[in-house]
């Protein structure tokens, strides 16, 4: 079932905290929250580049949606830079968190086989925190790269206050989604040991936690091997909780995941997971991902 936007704006609620030098709602966790991720396809800083090339009414439209949402904190994924995220997420209203992982420099055409034409941008990943929400910044998960500079690094913050909670978005190697044939495949199996560190680095800490973002991985197959490699330590919950992806009709299964461990799941809200399909035909979407995002008290 597709929600409208009007719909989706009332279940999507979530709870959080923010940056310690902005730290003006601290007071305020135990208020519910909004979490969201959101794969903004291709995002670049100007108009007419990358691999979506779009308009300045596109990125209007974008700015749009970001409200309805009404997240307080969204992780999003496929970012050029700093100034991307703005032209979305306007300073005015947002603390904007991005990735350190400096460019490849490596940039090739868009298309698999394109050998002209537009060229793929950089591809960052962090944070859009609304304003008056307290927030620290850990170091960057640099490790998730594993040596390679392609790969995208996670980003790391905690909320502050009450209920801190630790938050990690992550954008994961692409062409994995299921099984363990496919060329990419080693290379997404070996990011799952930095994952399963910095779940026992949470753990040790009794910190609750929330990894979201791409995970370009369809975990909630039966018997999905990087699901149950996560798991082996502490019982994760899939905030989708096997509800079906309905933002492309032939994508069934979600690749974009908020995962929660055992004390950050005790805080969700009830029924608040919600997919939010842009109250749009599909070929009208202006990313090729739909947000995803749940209600933490």
């Amino acid at each position: 079932m597709r929600l409208p936007i009007a719909v989706a704006t009332g279940v999507l609620v979530l709870i959080l905290a923010g940056c310690a030098s902005h730290a003006t709602r601290d007071a305020a966790v135990s208020q519910p929250l909004r979490i969201v991720t959101w794969n903004l396809e291709h995002l670049a800083e100007t108009d007419g580049l990358g691999c979506r090339p779009r308009t300045e009414a596109d990125y209007a439209a974008l700015r749009g949606y970001a409200d309805q949402l009404g997240a307080d904190v969204i992780a999003f994924e496929e970012v050029e830079n700093m100034a991307a995220a703005e032209r979305v997420f306007p300073a005015d209203h947002y603390t904007v968190i991005l990735s350190q992982r400096p460019s490849s420099g490596r940039a090739g055409f868009c298309g698999h086989d394109a050998t002209d034409g537009p060229t793929i941008r950089d591809q960052k990943v962090g944070f859009a925190i609304r304003k008056g929400i307290g927030f620290t910044r850990n170091p960057d998960l640099s490790e998730l790269a594993i040596g390679n500079p392609d790969l995208r690094w996670g980003v790391d913050i905690t909320l502050t206050g009450e209920k801190p909670l630790r938050l990690l978005a992550l954008h994961l190697k692409s062409g994995c989604s299921a099984g363990t044939e496919r060329e990419p495949c080693p290379i997404l199996f070996d990011q799952v040991p930095v994952l399963q560190r910095w779940i026992a680095a949470r753990r040790a800490e009794g910190m609750p936690f929330a990894m979201l973002g791409d995970w370009n991985r369809r975990l909630a197959l039966a018997d999905d091997v990087v699901w149950k490699r996560l798991n082996e330590s502490v019982p994760l919950l899939d905030a989708a909780e096997g509800k079906p992806a309905t933002c492309a009709q032939r994508y069934p299964d979600f690749i974009d995941h908020i995962v929660l461990d055992p004390a950050a799941a005790m805080r969700r809200v009830e029924g608040s997971f919600a997919e939010f399909t842009y109250g749009v035909a599909e070929d009208k979407h202006p990313s090729d991902h739909c947000p995803v995002g749940i209600t933490l008290r």
